[in-house]
């Protein structure tokens, strides 16, 4: 509790959990090779596995992608696992285990919510974090690429390569040079410094795998890259990648976690349904201009409650919840931060995240509460279209 309470950053890593390792071995990798199929093959691939997405895949300037599939807490239940006890542990490298192992590794990312949800409950009293999840009946899975450079130079010539071939003109793009990546114009969500914006997740718990980092292998006898082939490496800031706001130290920080770790992030309805006993975890995703060829891979289990669940704030410390600015930062010279004046950081993060007061009312569900939520953060100006 000392992690994810009041005085806490709201946030932890789980180790220990078997099997995990493999699953995220083989599940991660495919977010990039997902993300870079034509949109056709990638729809048959998806349909296959009962996959979707929740992003815009037909945007050639995207700098994430994400494929979603429902996760129903009927099936975390033993006889699922008993099922497939004596299945090798064996995924091959292709699709053809896509489904499963997605399901495999966020059933078990499930488990860990319930149980830390009971742990929880437990520490502050009643068992209504628990019970909300599932009533909930389901969670939701992400695997998520977040593009590098080369990757969106990539989708953009595959968009430009089908319009050309609509128009009858002969498909002939030249193989990409190390030379040219410095000089080619990119998307400017691509160009920035986050891969994600900063932002509250609205459920109760968000559980991700420590990330993945990919960068493209060489061919042997030339600069040449070979634009579908990535190598894993290892991360080149030596930490995760995604960085927290902690309101005790009143810094950014950011998240170092074993791979083979799940991260778990308090989202604003444990917040809520805790009156403040659980704190909330503001949050991006940093992205190295450094390394402008990196990609980023996770997967991530979106644990909330029921759409019908209702809120009561009567008992809610609701002033102490709203972001009360940056007054520093914790970022080396490697990390790119030191241009950038804390003052400056700190009216950014004010202007993009809305203040619960503002999207929270008494006897709200949390159907209502998501709407209006999602409604500040992407409505008007779109401040938040990197998220």
């Amino acid at each position: 509790m000392r992690a994810l309470g009041a005085n806490g950053p709201g946030l932890l890593a789980v180790t220990g959990i078997p099997n995990s390792s493999n699953l995220r071995s083989y599940l991660l990798p495919l977010a990039r090779n997902l993300s870079l199929l034509d949109r056709l093959t990638r729809n048959r691939i998806l349909k296959e596995h009962n996959l979707g997405s929740d992003v815009s895949l037909k945007n050639p300037h995207r700098s994430v992608s994400s494929f979603a599939m429902q996760l129903n807490y009927s099936k975390t239940h033993s006889e699922e696992k008993d099922k497939d006890k004596d299945k090798p542990q064996c995924y091959g490298n292709g699709f053809e285990s896509l489904g499963s192992v997605f399901q495999e590794l966020g059933f078990c990312m499930m488990e860990v919510g319930l149980c830390l949800a009971r742990i929880c409950d437990k520490a502050i009293g009643g068992n209504e974090l628990e019970q909300s999840l599932l009533e909930s009946l389901a969670a939701k899975g992400r695997l998520i690429h977040y593009h590098s450079q080369l990757d969106a130079i990539l989708i953009q010539q595959l968009d430009k390569s089908k319009a050309n071939n609509k128009r009858g003109v002969k498909n002939n793009i030249k193989p990409l040079e190390v030379s040219c990546l410095d000089s080619v114009a990119c998307d400017d969500a691509v160009r920035s410094d986050l891969w994600q914006q900063w932002h509250y997740d609205y459920g109760i718990f968000t559980v991700l795998t420590a990330p993945l980092f990919l960068s493209p292998s060489y061919s042997k006898s030339s600069t040449t890259l070979d634009s579908c082939s990535c190598v894993e490496c290892a991360s080149p800031t030596g930490h995760t990648n995604l960085q927290i706001y902690d309101p005790n130290k009143k810094k950014v920080v950011v998240v170092r976690a074993p791979p083979e770790s799940f991260i778990v992030q308090v989202g604003e309805s444990a917040d809520i349904i805790s009156k403040g006993k659980l704190r909330s975890t503001l949050h991006s995703v940093y992205r190295p201009l450094k390394f402008e060829n990196l990609s980023r891979e996770t997967f991530v289990v979106f644990l909330q409650p029921a759409w019908t669940k209702v809120f009561s704030i009567s008992d809610y410390p609701l002033g102490k919840s709203a972001f009360d600015g940056v007054n520093g930062r914790e970022f080396d010279d490697e990390e790119q931060w030191s241009g950038q004046d804390n003052n400056k950081l700190s009216l950014e993060i004010q202007k993009i995240v809305p203040p619960l007061s503002s999207r929270l009312k008494d006897g709200m569900t949390f159907a209502e509460f998501s709407r209006e939520t999602t409604k500040r953060y992407y409505g008007g100006n779109g401040l938040q279209s990197n998220r």
